[in-house]
């Protein structure tokens, strides 16, 4: 085992918390107007929401695992529709954005909400009942 093995817990739950903040933030940009210009057309602002809501979910620790599964679902289908068209590679295409959420988000919904979450609170106090 490498040398952080004993923070294993903890640094996942910053990797959640981190994504999950920053993919708010792209939400929030496109449907509040925060740190950017508010979309007006139609899926960027259901994109936006989408981001917001689950980025949110998966900050908190909130049903990341199925919060996390939507968020890559929604970053493989923006690569394919916005991205793809101008060419396969993402360099090219200016799609490594969502490539690199969709894959960190995949990887979150196996493995679940994990330590310094609501899921974590919920399921201590249903194992102390």
């Amino acid at each position: 085992m490498g040398f952080l093995a004993r923070y294993t817990n903890a640094l996942y739950a910053l990797f959640r918390i981190v994504f999950g903040l920053l993919f708010a933030g792209h939400g929030a940009q496109k449907v509040l107007g925060i740190g950017g210009p508010k979309m007006t057309d139609t899926l960027p602002v259901v994109a936006g929401w989408i981001e917001l809501i689950t980025g949110v979910l998966i900050l908190i620790g909130l049903f990341a695992g199925i919060a996390a599964f939507i968020a890559s679902g929604e970053m493989a289908v923006a690569y394919f529709i916005a991205h793809a068209p101008q060419g396969f590679w993402p360099l090219a295409n200016h799609g490594e954005t969502a490539v690199l959420y969709c894959f960190p988000f995949l990887y979150m919904a196996a493995h679940g909400s994990g330590s310094w979450s609501i899921d974590d609170v919920r399921r201590r106090g249903a194992a102390r009942r």
